[in-house]
């Protein structure tokens, strides 16, 4: 009997492979763990195949996961765009989205042009600010959608992946162990910043603030022209920029998660499809939209 992959069963696969964990995955589809577990069940009795190794502490992939994974992305992809296109005549309006600056220059204009590609009817509106204040915004019905950062563990809304920190400079910095560490970061409030002063501080490092500024491109040109360094997300670090974790005893920093914010009860169709399509391209994950940052040697 001919066995098919059904679109529910891929979506809580990606979900699970992206979280590694069963809890976090739930959480992020709106679903309970339960649930999940006997979708990923269900799903290797389909396959035929083993796709998680599972224990109480943690879960990992398999080889014939990695292998499905990729496939399931673009089978959800074509999934979402057909579906788009379908109710495409029914779907216009205005959409607001909120994101920091670092997001809407570099993950935002690839994924928005899609989306208007299969959704031509629907218009974007992108303000960008810091998350804390989006989120604000949004509260007070000033704002459709927010892609905001979140420490990995102090989670909200729904989670599109997590992504891991990098320190990153203009050129490979000789960084005095005696004088303090000279920075270049987004204002308070802001994730990154939080987690380097954080693990600065954990190692009894001292700092000094160079430049706070909500533009990502004051950042890249402040640190071109070697005044600090600073920390920011895989999927947002300029080509321009070197990562040197590591160098001169810098702390390891860990990961934080990009959420996807919306009113599901009350959002209209066209904020919904957007939100939808916007989470199931940023749960692809980062090596699918940017390629890899030089590394420091």
């Amino acid at each position: 009997m001919r066995r098919d992959l059904e679109i529910d069963l891929l979506r809580s696969f990606v979900s699970v492979a992206e979280h590694k964990n069963f809890t976090r995955a739930a959480a992020a589809i709106g679903r309970t763990q339960s649930a999940i577990s006997l979708q990923i069940k269900r799903l290797e009795e389909i396959t035929g195949c083993r796709l998680f190794e599972r224990n109480r502490q943690s879960v990992k992939i398999t080889h014939n996961g990695e292998f499905l994974l990729v496939h399931a992305h673009r089978i959800l992809a074509m999934n979402d765009v057909a579906l788009a296109q379908l109710i495409q005549p029914e779907a216009a309006g205005l959409v607001r989205i909120g994101a920091p600056d670092d997001y809407a220059t570099y993950l935002l204009p690839d994924l928005l042009e899609a989306f208007s590609n299969a959704n031509p009817r629907i218009r974007f509106e992108v303000i960008c600010d810091n998350g804390v204040d989006l989120l604000k915004m949004q509260r007070q019905g000033q704002m459709d959608i927010v892609i905001a950062t979140h420490p990995a563990d102090d989670l909200s809304g729904e989670i599109a992946r997590y992504e891991p920190l990098h320190w990153v400079a203009g050129r490979v910095p000789y960084l005095d162990p005696v004088e303090p560490l000279s920075l270049v970061l987004f204002p308070q409030g802001c994730v990154c910043r939080n987690a380097a002063l954080r693990a600065l501080g954990d190692i009894g490092r001292e700092w000094n603030i160079a430049y706070s500024t909500r533009s990502i491109g004051l950042m890249e040109n402040a640190l071109l022209k070697g005044s600090g360094i600073s920390v920011m997300e895989r999927a947002v670090i300029p080509n321009s920029l070197t990562i040197v974790d590591g160098r001169n005893g810098l702390p390891p920093l860990g990961q934080v998660a990009i959420s996807v914010h919306r009113n599901q009860q009350s959002a209209p169709e066209h904020v919904n499809l957007a939100a939808d399509f916007l989470l199931s391209r940023l749960q692809q994950g980062s090596e699918d939209l940017r390629m890899p940052r030089k590394l420091a040697s």
